[in-house]
């Protein structure tokens, strides 16, 4: 692990505004080769500047002459009538792609050069072509396009990643062309390769993303002295091998690239270790998404860290975490609450400030919450999916009939458990994996302990799956607690238990058919990092009540756009869904009311357009000042690769290595 090369010489010895203007012209010819970013195209060709321009009056002046020469062209003249005039003038491809861009680009920079600021510099580093090769790290669980959704450690980071790709893929492509150039991007999502895939695409080596043209999944199996790890490992147990994966992956992507990659992101605490280790063993921009950090999900998980131990790892986990959040040039997050927490709650990043695990080790500043490599990009849901019930020509009329069988046919079988009673009663409606910390027993036990709310509604739970039996022990315990509960309470005829549902495009219909119903969406998570779930049933108009703790009390307005509940607090709970539906039986327009204020929440702050446009920018951003000031960083690089020596490297040996045959799994 080293700090990057050449930056040296590109720091400017000047103080103030003008020094990372100066540094990104001195770095824009060189590191805005296409020769170390695609092999798609010629390796000798630069973009921007070539070697005419060879000092900051050289550029400006060519800038000024650029621009006259555009004033006195139709806006729309594409850059091919007048490239040999930039050419004269130093400039090549990637002012954009006709005279009105390219003049824009020219305007910003010649703003920039007199009168620096931070948001015209943004704004300049989002417009310059910097990033055309990505790869995504996401190793644990059963990664594909069908048939994984409910698998253990396989939920709302598999849908957030693929709808990722395909809002980043277009967003390259759209700033590629605005730029003016011809270059074919790439995208990896890296995952672990499953030689028994039990049904899937997880033994595929390559796979194409649906929708995309040039992204595919690129999966690498686990190794050990004895050969390929051929089945699944828990995610909290996967840490033995994760340092020679990184070595797998460096060697698999540089063929399937090419290339170097230009930014790296990873994805929850193993993802981006990898992301972290490959990053730095190619100098190139990092991004941290943490998904969820099980230091919060877990409460006393740091000061009883040995109890949880032999089932969690958490030693490994928590100094993973710590390492790979540093390490991060920049950290996305859904919402603020990931980072900073609210009045009552501790945020996730916020929890890893100062804490201690006794015997191990004492954080006493583990992160900087307040660092400018915090970024706000909020997700939404895959549209041509998820949509509003209203819009009744997109509607898929032709699955109702699938539906209405899942939903209320008399049988019980292996996709779906009890029968509900009185099948015209509005829908309670929730749908999560089948642990702990999602709470879905607590939903049950919510609802059983109230005879009123039975009365107005019905409740339809999706988790888990009957056909098989768990390999996964929480999930296991869930099950017999489900049934147990709906014993206790004598819920049959008012309950309906169907296994996870694999098929997106049904469930978006399912969303819309509960809306039909007037029904509602609870989240009980006792903890959810942000909850794709949540945004998938505001964006088809579903009233939606989900827990105050995490991401959901921020992206619902409670009240307005949806309700907060407090999943310690079952009776609350209850009794504000009684008030809901007792109130929409009176005033029909009640529930109208609350699903619109959903709707135009979703509009206003979640949708994968925003989140592509945002996370293009911070990349373009975060990719310079890696680039200018690294030197910075270096003692904290230094720190971080002593913490992985002599104390990750320890503990991650301790784990045990899974043994083919058995069943993993906690």
């Amino acid at each position: 692990m080293s700090s990057s090369p050449s930056s040296q010489g590109l720091l400017t010895k000047e103080r103030g505004c003008c020094s990372p203007i100066r540094s990104l012209l001195s770095t824009m010819p060189r590191s805005l080769r296409p020769s170390a970013r695609s092999s798609r195209t010629p390796p000798l060709r630069t973009m921007m500047l070539n070697d005419r321009i060879r000092s900051l009056g050289t550029l400006q002046g060519a800038l000024r002459k650029a621009e006259t020469h555009l004033s006195g062209l139709p806006a729309d003249t594409p850059y091919s009538e007048f490239h040999h005039r930039f050419q004269e003038l130093g400039l090549e491809k990637g002012w954009g792609d006709c005279a009105q861009r390219a003049s824009e680009t020219i305007h910003l920079l010649l703003d920039l050069l007199e009168a620096p600021d931070p948001s015209s510099l943004e704004k300049f580093l989002g417009t310059i072509p910097m990033v055309f090769n990505v790869v995504i790290l996401s190793p644990h669980g059963y990664f594909a396009q069908a048939n994984v959704l409910g698998y253990p450690d396989t939920g709302g980071q598999v849908v957030y990643i693929l709808d990722q790709v395909r809002a980043m893929e277009n967003e390259m492509l759209l700033r590629i062309k605005q730029q003016g150039l011809d270059i074919t991007p790439k995208i990896l999502i890296v995952t672990r390769l499953l030689p028994d895939a039990h049904g899937t695409t997880c033994g595929q080596r390559l796979e194409k993303v649906l929708g995309t043209e040039h992204t595919h999944i690129l999966r690498v199996p686990f190794k050990t002295e004895d050969g390929i790890v051929r089945k699944w490992i828990s995610r909290f147990e996967v840490w033995p091998y994760l340092e020679a994966y990184t070595d797998d992956v460096a060697h698999e992507i540089a063929g399937e690239l090419q290339a170097t990659p230009d930014l790296i992101i990873g994805n929850y605490s193993d993802g981006n270790l990898v992301a972290c280790l490959l990053a730095h063993k190619l100098g190139v921009t990092h991004c941290t998404i943490a998904h969820a950090l099980e230091k919060t999900k877990y409460p006393n998980s740091d000061l009883y860290w040995k109890k949880f131990e032999d089932h969690y790892h958490f030693s490994c986990q928590f100094t993973a975490d710590l390492i790979a959040m540093n390490h991060a040039d920049f950290i996305i997050t859904s919402t603020f609450q990931e980072i900073a927490g609210n009045k009552d709650t501790v945020g996730q990043y916020e929890s890893h400030m100062a804490f201690t695990m006794p015997g191990l080790y004492r954080v006493v500043h583990g992160i900087d919450v307040f660092d400018p490599k915090f970024n706000i990009v909020s997700p939404g849901a895959d549209m041509s999916i998820y949509f509003p019930y209203t819009e009744q020509q997109k509607r898929l009329t032709s699955l109702h009939t699938e539906i209405e069988e899942l939903l209320f046919s008399d049988i019980e079988n292996a996709e779906h458990k009890f029968v509900l009673k009185d099948k015209k009663k509005p829908i309670i409606f929730s749908m999560a994996r089948l642990d702990r910390v999602k709470n879905m027993t607590g939903l049950v036990e919510m609802y059983g302990r109230n005879p009123r709310l039975q009365e107005l509604v019905n409740l339809v739970v999706v988790c888990g799956d009957h056909g098989k039996v768990s390999k996964d022990k929480e999930e296991q315990a869930e099950f017999k607690k489900m049934f147990d509960l709906i014993e206790q309470y004598n819920l049959i005829g008012h309950i309906r238990w169907i296994s996870a549902q694999m098929n997106r495009v049904r469930n978006g219909e399912l969303y819309r058919y509960i809306c039909d119903m007037k029904g509602a969406f609870v989240q009980p998570a006792f903890y959810e990092a942000f909850g794709l779930t949540v945004i998938e049933a505001m964006t088809c108009g579903l009233p939606t009540f989900a827990t105050a703790y995490g991401g959901p009390a921020e992206i619902i307005v409670n009240g307005v756009s949806g309700y907060h509940i407090d999943p310690y607090q079952n009776d609350k709970a209850s009794a504000l869904l009684v008030d809901f539906f007792g109130k929409c039986k009176e005033d029909p327009s009640h529930w109208n009311k609350i699903s619109q204020g959903g709707l135009q929440r979703i509009e206003e702050k979640y949708t994968w357009k925003l989140y592509s446009e945002r996370l293009m920018t911070l990349s373009g951003v975060y990719g310079f000042w890696k680039y200018v000031s690294n030197l910075d960083r270096r003692e904290t690089r230094r720190y971080l690769e002593m913490l992985y020596a002599l104390k990750y490297r320890k503990m991650a040996e301790t784990v045990p290595l899974a043994v083919e045959g058995e069943t993993s799994g906690k």
